[in-house]
Parts: C-alpha cells; sequence; structure tokens
C-alpha cells in the first residue's frame, strides 16, 4: 500500500501577501479574527463573518474592499462553508481584477485550488493553483511561485501524473533553496519521496525522505517528523522489508500521547504496523489491532482510512480462510471508497470482491475493467490539461521576462539618450560661454587698443602742435628779435646826426623797437612756455567728450581736474574704464536725467583715484529703481578695477554718481614705461 502524505501547502498566513496598514481596531479585521477562534462554536463564528461581510460592503475603496473579501473567503473555506467561500471569493477576484490588484487576485486563485482539490475536482485545483503561479511569478514572488509549483506537483501525484509532479516539485526547490525556506523544502523533499514509492523507486524515496528529515531539523514541528516517518515505514512496507518497516511504525505509535496530539497518523501508522504484522504473519491480537484503528478513524470521521483499514480486515479474514467476513469486509471498504471518490481503493475492492464472490466474478470484474478503464482515460485527459495549462504559463512566464527585459533595454536606451543629451547641452553651453568670453576679451582688447590709438593719435598731433610752436618760438626770437635789434643798432648809429627832426624821429623809433622787442619777446617766452607745459592726453580726450556732448545737446558741461596726478601715466585699461564710465554717465545725464548743467570732476588722494559726476536732472529713487544695462556695465567697469560705485540722487535733485579707484601701485595703477616730460626753457 502506498501512502500519498502531499498534502498541499498549508492555507496562507494571515500576513502572507499582505501589504496593508491596517488597524488592529478595525472591525473587520476583528470580525475575521473571532471568526477563526475555535473556542467560539462554528454557529457563533459563522456569524462573526457575516458581519464583516455586511461591514465590507460599505466601503469604497475597491483595493481594500477585495483584500477584506479574500480574508472572509479564506475563512468559509476553514469553516467548510462552500456556498458562502465560492460567494465572497468570486467578489473578491472580481473587486480584485477592477482594481488591478494581483497580489489578491492570486490569493484567490490559491484559495480555490485548496477547494477544488479538497472536493477532488483536479483539473480546476491545478487550473487555480497554476493561476497563481503565474502571477507570482510575473510578481517575481519566488517563495509563493514555489508554493504554488509545490502544490501542482500534489495535484498531479493525486492523478497519478509522477512524472509531471517530479518536475514541478524540483522546479519549486530550485525557487526555495535560495530563500532557505526549510519547512516548504521539507515538504518538497517528502512529496519526492511519496512519489518515488509510487513509482517503485524506494532507494531514492528513502533518500528524498532522510533529505525531508534533515530539514526538519533546522524548524519546530514535531507532527512532520511523525507523518515522515510513518512514510518511511510505507516504502519499507512497499519494499518488502516488513521488519524495519514495523519497527519505524512502531517508534510512531510508541511517541508519547500521539493518539490525543494526532489521531490521523497515530491511526494510519498503528493500521500499517498490523498490515506489516500480517504480512509477517504474526496475527496475535490482530484482529483487535485493526478494529481499534477503525474506532479511532470513526470517532474523527476518517473515510479514507476506514476504507483501508476494513481492506485490510478483508485481507486479514481472507488470511484466516473466512471468505464470508473477508467479503463482508471488502464490500465495506469498496462503500467507502467510494464515498470518499477514492477510485484506488474500489479498484482495489473490486479486485477482491471478485476473487471471493466467486458468482458474480464476473459481474465485479466487468465493473472493474470499466472503472479502470475510464479512471485511465479521466487521468489522460486531465494529465493532458495540466500540461495545456502548464505550457500556457511557461509561456504566460517567458512574455513577462521578455517584456520585463525588453523593459530594461528601453529604460537603458532611455537613461542614456537622457544622459547624452544632457553632455550634448551641456558641451553646446561651454561652448557658447567659451565663445562669448572670447568674444568679450576681443572686444576689451579692441577697445582697449582704440583708446590707445586715440590717444596716440592725439599726443602725436600735440607733439606736431608743440613742435611748431618751438619753431615759430625760435623765429622769433632768432630771426625777427635778431633782425629788431640791427635796426636798433643802426638807429643808435644815427644818433650822431644833430638835427633836431632825425633826432626826434631817432627816439620815436627807438622807443617803437623797443615796444616791438619787448612784445616779441613776450610772445617768445609765452610760446615756449606753453610748449613746454605739461599737456595731458586723457585730459585732453576727456575734454573733447564734452565738448561733443555740449555739441549734440542742450548741455553746458564743466571739467575740473586736479595736475597733482600725472592722468597719462595711469594705466592704460584705468583710462579707458574712467573713459567709458564718463561716457555712459554723460549719456544717462542727457538721456534719463534730462540736465541741463553736468559737472565732472577728476580728483585723488595717496589711496584712490576719485571720480565725480553730478547733473541737476530730475533724480529718481535709487533703491527702487531697476538698473539698467548702462549702469550695470559702470558697476562692472569699477569692481573689475576692485573699486566702488555711490549713487546719490533725489526727485528734482539731480543726481550724484561717486566712483572710487583705489591706487594699489605702480606697477597695477601706473603705466611705468612712459616717464613724465620735465622740460625747462
Amino acid at each position: 500500500m502506498v501512502l500519498f502524505i502531499l498534502t498541499a501547502c498549508q492555507n496562507r498566513n494571515n500576513n502572507d501577501s499582505k501589504n496593508e496598514n491596517i488597524s488592529q481596531n478595525d472591525s473587520v479585521l476583528t470580525w475575521i479574527q473571532l471568526s477563526r477562534n475555535n473556542d467560539f462554536p462554528d454557529e457563533q463564528r459563522l456569524d462573526f463573518l457575516k458581519k464583516a461581510v455586511d461591514y465590507t460592503y460599505t466601503i469604497s475603496n475597491d483595493s481594500l474592499k477585495a483584500n477584506y473579501f479574500s480574508k472572509i473567503s479564506l475563512s468559509y473555506l476553514r469553516l467548510n462553508d462552500s456556498f458562502s467561500f465560492r460567494k465572497t471569493n468570486f467578489k473578491a477576484s472580481e473587486l480584485s481584477k477592477k482594481s488591478n490588484d494581483s497580489i489578491t487576485l492570486a490569493e484567490s486563485h490559491w484559495d480555490l485550488g485548496e477547494f477544488f482539490r479538497d472536493i477532488t475536482v483536479e483539473d480546476s485545483a491545478y487550473y487555480h493553483f497554476a493561476s497563481a503561479h503565474k502571477i507570482y511569478s510575473s510578481l517575481n514572488n519566488q517563495f509563493l511561485a514555489g508554493r504554488m509549483l509545490y502544490n501542482m506537483a500534489v495535484v498531479q501525484g493525486d492523478i497519478k501524473d509522477y512524472t509531471g509532479s517530479e518536475i514541478n516539485t524540483f522546479k519549486a526547490i530550485e525557487l526555495l533553496e535560495p530563500l532557505d525556506k526549510y519547512e516548504q523544502l521539507y515538504k518538497c523533499y517528502n512529496s519526492l519521496g511519496a512519489v518515488y514509492n509510487s513509482l517503485g523507486e524506494y532507494d531514492k524515496a528513502l533518500e528524498y525522505h532522510q533529505i525531508a528529515l534533515d530539514y526538519l531539523t533546522k524548524f519546530d514541528d514535531e507532527g512532520s517528523r511523525f507523518v515522515t516517518l510513518n512514510n518511511i515505514g510505507d516504502t519499507y512496507l512497499n519494499q518488502r522489508d516488513y521488519n524495519t518497516a514495523s519497527s519505524f511504525f512502531q517508534r510512531v505509535i510508541n511517541i508519547e500521547n500521539l493518539k490525543e496530539k494526532d489521531p490521523t497518523t497515530y491511526s494510519k501508522a498503528l493500521g500499517n504496523f498490523a498490515k506489516t504484522k500480517l504480512h509477517l504473519k504474526d496475527t496475535f491480537g490482530l484482529k483487535n489491532t485493526f478494529l481499534k484503528v477503525l474506532h479511532i478513524q470513526d470517532s474523527i470521521n476518517e473515510v479514507v482510512g476506514m476504507s483501508l483499514t476494513n481492506y485490510y480486515l478483508a485481507e486479514y479474514a481472507l488470511a484466516k480462510k473466512d471468505t464470508n467476513a473477508a467479503l463482508a469486509y471488502a464490500k465495506t471498504s469498496r462503500s467507502l471508497a467510494q464515498q470518499s471518490t477514492n477510485n484506488k481503493r474500489i479498484l482495489e475492492s473490486l479486485e477482491l470482491i471478485s476473487k471471493l464472490d466467486t458468482e458474480n466474478s464476473a459481474q465485479y470484474v466487468q465493473e472493474y475493467i470499466q472503472l479502470n478503464d475510464s479512471l485511465q482515460k479521466e487521468e489522460r485527459q486531465i494529465r493532458n490539461k495540466f500540461a495545456r495549462i502548464q505550457f500556457e504559463t511557461d509561456q504566460f512566464i517567458e512574455q513577462n521576462q521578455l517584456l520585463a527585459k525588453q523593459k530594461q533595454l528601453w529604460l537603458g536606451v532611455a537613461i542614456g539618450l537622457f544622459f547624452l543629451a544632457i553632455a550634448i547641452v551641456s558641451i553646446i553651453s561651454l561652448r557658447i560661454k567659451n565663445q562669448k568670453l572670447k568674444f568679450e576679451q576681443q572686444q576689451q582688447e579692441s577697445n582697449l587698443e582704440i583708446f590707445n590709438l586715440m590717444l596716440s593719435q592725439k599726443e602725436k598731433f600735440l607733439e606736431g602742435k608743440q613742435e611748431e610752436q618751438k619753431r615759430v618760438s625760435e623765429e622769433l626770437h632768432d630771426s625777427i628779435l635778431g633782425q629788431m635789434l640791427g635796426i636798433r643798432l643802426v638807429l643808435s648809429g644815427l644818433n650822431n646826426k644833430n638835427g633836431e627832426t632825425e633826432t626826434k624821429q631817432r627816439a620815436e623809433y627807438l622807443k617803437k623797437l623797443q615796444e616791438v622787442e619787448e612784445e616779441v619777446r613776450t610772445i617768445s617766452h609765452e610760446l615756449n612756455d606753453a610748449a613746454y607745459q605739461k599737456i595731458h592726453n586723457f585730459i585732453y580726450s576727456v575734454e573733447d567728450l564734452l565738448k561733443s556732448i555740449e555739441t549734440t545737446s542742450p548741455v553746458d558741461c564743466n571739467l575740473e581736474y586736479t595736475t597733482d596726478l600725472e592722468w597719462d601715466r595711469l594705466n592704460s585699461e584705468v583710462k579707458i574704464n574712467i573713459y567709458r564710465i564718463l561716457q555712459e554717465s554723460l549719456q544717462n545725464c542727457v538721456k534719463h536725467a534730462l540736465a541741463k548743467n553736468i559737472e565732472v570732476t577728476l580728483d585723488a588722494n595717496e589711496n584712490e583715484i576719485l571720480v565725480g559726476i553730478s547733473d541737476d536732472g530730475v533724480g529718481y529713487q535709487v533703491k527702487r529703481e531697476k538698473k539698467g544695462i548702462g549702469l550695470k556695465n559702470i558697476i562692472s567697469r569699477v569692481q573689475k578695477m576692485k573699486g566702488s560705485v555711490d549713487i546719490k540722487s533725489k526727485i528734482g535733485k539731480g543726481t550724484t554718481l561717486l566712483v572710487k579707484i583705489p591706487i594699489q601701485n605702480k606697477l597695477g595703477t601706473f603705466d611705468t614705461q612712459k616717464e613724465a616730460r620735465n622740460t625747462e626753457f
């Protein structure tokens, strides 16, 4: 006899796959928890669930409502209320699809799989487990996907699809081993032991049962150990190693209080122990043992076990040559097997009955053949259906994996393009900034060069003027004055003539010549002094600027400057910045201030150069007025020279701009290549 202890994974824990953060005081959850309390009678537990259902219908959030209906349907399943289970499970599934809640939908399939397996509708059970597996695989939840594969393997074992069961069990192990899920791994290896036991590969069966026992040491579940020991004994029983089998069954039934703790496992082990004694022809007290097993099974309504025990009693009676008793037990076994839809036991009972009831043997044989053929055909159909479901599941998983890879690929491409765009924009931005800086630098250099050329031109002009003044001075001094001196000497020589008239004329001419001589001398000295005075090119340029302003607008400009500072020795960059500041300020006075009079002062002290521009224009409020580009340029130029700008203005009172430029040192503020002229007459 082959025992299948291939129970499906236990119903999911309350916390499995549930991510809601729901308060403990929530009424629905409280009623659900009360319904799962075995201390209350079933009627009261169902009443708690009804309250939970009524309250859940009032919730507007579809996802939360689906979650509650899923929990409620699971509670109905545990209470064996199939109608209420199907109703609430359908509602949970419907709402989870509506709200795209994949987890709750998977749990609904899971519960339906458990339900259909309990009522032995294997194809529906397999379909719903496979559907749950699809969803968990698409969510990359390897733990729950592995559990669903195990459940699928259990259903396949139920219909003798041992190969399919073996494949799915190994797939489950492959997912669960990296997660160290010892309890689920124990169940998988225990299932493999049962599969190989059914296939007659007893050594492999024992090997996997031993691995299952090893996993049992990693978590606390004493009941599972009893089940595995019973399965090992069953394997030795099928291997016809009756003594070893008997020792394992005896280890189970000798466990203290097992009969009270787990009557199902105890009755199975005791029945198997009695079976081994029958094979060993040790029949002393054997019937009483079988009857004891029947009594326990009847007390817990274990119909499948009762069918098996009656079959054992039939074999025992047959061994005792009590054909009538054997036939009665065989028929009882058949009837109980039909009640529990245990087709295997029905076939075994029919085979035994056909041997015992010789008169109706042909009828029983025919019934056996028809049922066997029908079962084989049904099993083939179910296996084919399983294969189609598995194929669709594999296709679904492969498609999800392909979509995931494509998603990753497109995400990578999008990220790459994003960073490429940023890089391109950054490069273009840097190039634009560099070009702008180069342009500004070139413009500054050009302005400086133009200003230097302008100053150089003015300097050459003044040098030419000075040369011409010197030449005229020399001509007056050396030529005219010499000639006049000669005339004076000639006239002086005529003084020897003593005529009264000549004497009077000579005196007049001499006086005039002396006047001319004095005048020429004076002019000569004035010209010569003017030629060698310090004529400032920079100041001259500023004066020209003021004259151009006066020419083009109705404004009077006045310039005052100190001669204590050698303006032409200032650094070219400082001079051009001061010139541009004056130029911009004068334009503002004319354009915006509407001034009539402008005062420009160029002064200096030991530490600073002071540039002031005052007007009598309309004025403005300095703090409120937005700075224009002209004023920003002025401030920018002053900042380059590490100076400061102070603006004072009042409405109707005009504006005063004061620029202070620090005199850092001769190398920073003055041009050391130019020497001041020091000329003497």
